[in-house]
C-alpha cells in the first residue's frame, strides 16, 4: 500500500519454488513487477527444491509456467533480463548442511551488492514444515538482522487458536512481528483494498456506515469448482477454516472497522483486531441457530453429470468435511448493534462470484409510501471477483411523463479505468520488499480470527452430519442457508 520508492537490494528465497502456488502465482507476479519496474535494481530469487536441476532447467521450466500464468506478455527482451535474476539451489527442508550452504550462497550474493542485502523468505510450503524451516534458518543466522529480513507465511496458519499461538509463539523465536508477513491473497485484491478508499476517502457514505442507515451486511465468496487435485488437504480442513476463518473474516474487518487514524500499518491492523474482538460468540448451543454447513453431492449441470464430494479423488466415502458454510455474526460495538453480517462460501456453486452487498433501511416514511410503486431497498455492492466493480442500487423516475418509478444503478468498474490490473500476489509482494505490513496479518488478529471460529470449528468436528450431501452441485446451497437470512426477513442478494 505504500508508494513505490527505491527498493534496497533483496535476496528473495522461495522454500518450495517447485510447487503450484510458485508457477501461478508467485513466479508470475515477481516477472509483472519487474516488467512495471519496481522490483529492487539488484535483487536475486533463489528457488530452492529437494531435485537436482541445473539453472537453465528451472528457468526453462519458470518460463513455460509464466506463457501460462503471468498478465503480461513473455517477450524476448524481458525475459532475458528476468532470468538472469534466478537461481536454482538444490535443497533438503531437513537438513542443516543445507541451509550452511544456503548461507554461503547468500554470502556471494552480498559481495556482489557490495552490502549486506535484504533477505525475503517465502514459505510455500505444507504448515508441518514451518517449524522445521524456522529453526534452521535461526539457527544458521540466515536471518539475523530485524531491518533487513522478513518472512512470507502461507496459510492455514495453524488448524486452531492453541496451534496458531503456538506457531506464533514459535516464530517469535526467530523473528520479531514486524519481520513476519502472514499473507492472505484476498487483502491484495483491488477492489477489497477500495473499501478503505471508498469509505474514508468520501464524505457521503462514512456517516451512513453504521446501524441507523444498515440493516445487514453480506459476504459471499462462491466457487464454481469442487476439490479438483486438492482432496486430501480440504479433507482435513473444509469451508469453515479453508475461507471463513482467515478470507470472509478479513473482509469483514475491512467492512466493519472504525476510521483509522491514519493509513499507518500499526493503525489499521489495531482496527481490524477491534472488529474481531467485537464479533459475539457464539456459544455451543447456538451454532445450529447461527451457522450452517453443507456438502454437494451429484448433479447434472448442462447436461453433464458433476460428481459429488464424497465422489472426489482422496475424499473418504462418509466423509463429514463441509463443502459450504454460511454463519450470521454480530457485532457487540456502538456502531453495528443488533446488524447481522452474513457470510458465506460453498464450492460447486451455481457460479463463480465474490461480493460484498451492504443493505440499507427502509426510509421510515416514503412520499411514494400510497402509491402501487415497489420501492426496492437502497443497496451498496461491491464485487471482488470476476467483475470488479462497485455498484450502488437507487430509485428514479422512468422516462415519461408519468411519475413511474425503478430501480438503477450507478456502477464504478475497476476495469474501465485500468484494463490491466495487478494480481493480489504482486501487490503483497512489493508490500512485503517496501516493508509495508499493512495488508498481512499479524499474530492477535491471527489468534482472535480463530477465537471467533472456535465454538464453530469444535461442534462440527465433534458431530456428523447426517443429512450431508445436502445441496447439489451448481446450486447456492443449502436450503438452511436460505432460512438461517430469511429468518429475519431477508434473502441472498
Amino acid at each position: 500500500m505504500n508508494e513505490n520508492r527505491m527498493l534496497q537490494p533483496t535476496t528473495i528465497i522461495i522454500f518450495g519454488a517447485t510447487g503450484d502456488l510458485a508457477k501461478r502465482k508467485l513466479f508470475p507476479a515477481f516477472y509483472n513487477l519487474y516488467i512495471d519496474g519496481r522490483m529492487p535494481k539488484g535483487f536475486n530469487i533463489i528457488a530452492l527444491g529437494r531435485a537436482e536441476n541445473t539453472d537453465e532447467y528451472f528457468r526453462n521450466y519458470i518460463k513455460e509456467n509464466l506463457e501460462s500464468f503471468s498478465r503480461k506478455k513473455v517477450t524476448s527482451e524481458d525475459w532475458a533480463g528476468f532470468q538472469a535474476h534466478i537461481t536454482y539451489f538444490q535443497h533438503q527442508l531437513d537438513e542443516e548442511s543445507s541451509y550452511k550452504d544456503l548461507y554461503k550462497k547468500l554470502q556471494d550474493f552480498d559481495a556482489v551488492y557490495g552490502m549486506r542485502a535484504n533477505r525475503l523468505f517465502y514459505l510455500s510450503i505444507a504448515p508441518n514444515f514451518i517449524s522445521t524451516i524456522s529453526n534452521h534458518i535461526k539457527n544458521t543466522s540466515l536471518a539475523s538482522d530485524p531491518k533487513k529480513d522478513r518472512i512470507i507465511i502461507e496459510k492455514p496458519f495453524g488448524h486452531n487458536k492453541q496451534s496458531a499461538a503456538e506457531l506464533n509463539s514459535l516464530l517469535a523465536e526467530t523473528f520479531e512481528e514486524e519481520q513476519i508477513y502472514r499473507i492472505d491473497h484476498y487483502l491484495g485484491k483491488e477492489t477489497v483494498q477500495n473499501i478503505l478508499a471508498f469509505r474514508f476517502g468520501n464524505s457521503i457514505f462514512e456517516p451512513l456506515w453504521d446501524h441507523k442507515y444498515i440493516e445487514s451486511v453480506q459476504i459471499t465468496v462462491a466457487e464454481e469448482v469442487g476439490v479438483e487435485t486438492r482432496g486430501a488437504f480440504y479433507e482435513q480442513t473444509g469451508a469453515l477454516k479453508d475461507m471463513i476463518q482467515n478470507h470472509l473474516l478479513q473482509i469483514l474487518c475491512m467492512v466493519a472497522m472504525e476510521p483509522p487514524a491514519s493509513l499507518k500499518s500499526g493503525e489499521i491492523r489495531d482496527r481490524k483486531v477491534d472488529v474481531l474482538k467485537a464479533i459475539r460468540r457464539i456459544s455451543p448451543d447456538q451454532v445450529d441457530h447461527y451457522a450452517v454447513r453443507g456438502q454437494y453431492g451429484r448433479s447434472v449441470v448442462g447436461g453433464r453429470e458433476i460428481k459429488g464430494y464424497r465422489q472426489e479423488n482422496g475424499i473418504a466415502p462418509d466423509s463429514n468435511t463441509e463443502t459450504f458454510a454460511a454463519i450470521k455474526f454480530y457485532l457487540d460495538n456502538e456502531r453495528w448493534q443488533d446488524v447481522p453480517f452474513y457470510v458465506r462460501t460453498g464450492k460447486k456453486m451455481k457460479e463463480k462470484h465474490s461480493y460484498i452487498t451492504i443493505q440499507f433501511k427502509p426510509l421510515p416514511h416514503s412520499t411514494f409510501s400510497d402509491t402501487p410503486h415497489h420501492l426496492s431497498a437502497n443497496r451498496l455492492i461491491i464485487n471482488i471477483q470476476p467483475m470488479m466493480d462497485i455498484r450502488l442500487l437507487f430509485m428514479a423516475k422512468k422516462p415519461g411523463l408519468a411519475m413511474d418509478l425503478k430501480p438503477v444503478e450507478m456502477i464504478f468498474d475497476n476495469f474501465a479505468c485500468q484494463d490491466d490490473t495487478p494480481e493480489a500476489y504482486e501487490t503483497l509482494l512489493q508490500d512485503a520488499l517496501l516493508g509495508d505490513l499493512t495488508l498481512f496479518m499479524r499474530s492477535d488478529q491471527v489468534e482472535e480470527a480463530w477465537d471467533v471460529v472456535t465454538t464453530i470449528q469444535e461442534a462440527w468436528e465433534n458431530n456428523k452430519d447426517l443429512s450431508f450431501p445436502n445441496y447439489k452441485a451448481g446450486s447456492w446451497g443449502p436450503e438452511d442457508s436460505n432460512t438461517l437470512v430469511e429468518r429475519q426477513g431477508h434473502n441472498w442478494v
